[in-house]
C-alpha cells in the first residue's frame, strides 16, 4: 500500500499509506504525492525494496538502510521499535549489500561476499534459521555456496545460489 521510486539524480521519493512510518519521511501521515526520503549527506539509493509496511534501500556506498513497522524486527536494528526515518543496518565489520528483498515481516540481504542475510518474523521458517530475529543473521546456504539473487514473498523465501540451484524455505 505504498510505493517508492529512484530517481534518476539517486534521489529516492516514496508515497502512499504511511502509518507505521514506511515512507520514510519523518512522520507517519499518508502521502499521495511522492515524498523525498532523506539518506544522508551526499548519499544516493541504487535499490529499494518495499515489504508489507516497511522499506529497505541499498545506498551507492554499500550500506543498507530500513525503516517503517519493526514488530517483528524486519528492520534489522536490534529493537522491535517502528520507525519513520532512515535507519542504518549493521551487517557485519567491512560488509555492504548487493541486493535486498522483503517479504511481509522479514528481510534477507545478499552481502558483497555472497552471503545471505535474514531477520524478522519467523514462525514458518522463511529466515532459514530458528527463532525470531531483530539483527541480520547469516543463512547457511552449504559448503561453499553463495547467493547470486534473493526473492522473498509473505512468509517464505527462495535464493538462486552460485550453482544455479534455486533453494526454497518457510511457509508451504
Amino acid at each position: 500500500r505504498h510505493t517508492c521510486a529512484i530517481l534518476d539524480d539517486g534521489s529516492l521519493k516514496c508515497w502512499g499509506y504511511n502509518n507505521y512510518g514506511q515512507l520514510g519521511i519523518g512522520s507517519t501521515t499518508t502521502q499521495t504525492t511522492p515524498q523525498l526520503v532523506t539518506l544522508g549527506t551526499g548519499r544516493t539509493v541504487v535499490s529499494v525494496s518495499l515489504g508489507y509496511a516497511h522499506t529497505c534501500a541499498i545506498l551507492d556506498d554499500g550500506s543498507l538502510k530500513c525503516w517503517g513497522y519493526n514488530g517483528d524486527g524486519q528492520l534489522g536494528i536490534g529493537s522491535n521499535s517502528d520507525q519513520n526515518t532512515p535507519q542504518l543496518v549493521d551487517l557485519g565489520v567491512g560488509r555492504t549489500a548487493v541486493s535486498v528483498s522483503l517479504g511481509d515481516g522479514h528481510t534477507c540481504a545478499i552481502l558483497d561476499d555472497g552471503s545471505l542475510k535474514c531477520w524478522g518474523y519467523n514462525l514458518r521458517g522463511q529466515l532459514g534459521i530458528g527463532g525470531t530475529h531483530n539483527t541480520p543473521q547469516l543463512v547457511d546456504l552449504g559448503v561453499g555456496r553463495t547467493a547470486v539473487s534473493v526473492s522473498l514473498g509473505y512468509r517464505h523465501t527462495c535464493a538462486i545460489l552460485d550453482d544455479g540451484s534455486l533453494k526454497c524455505w518457510g511457509y508451504n
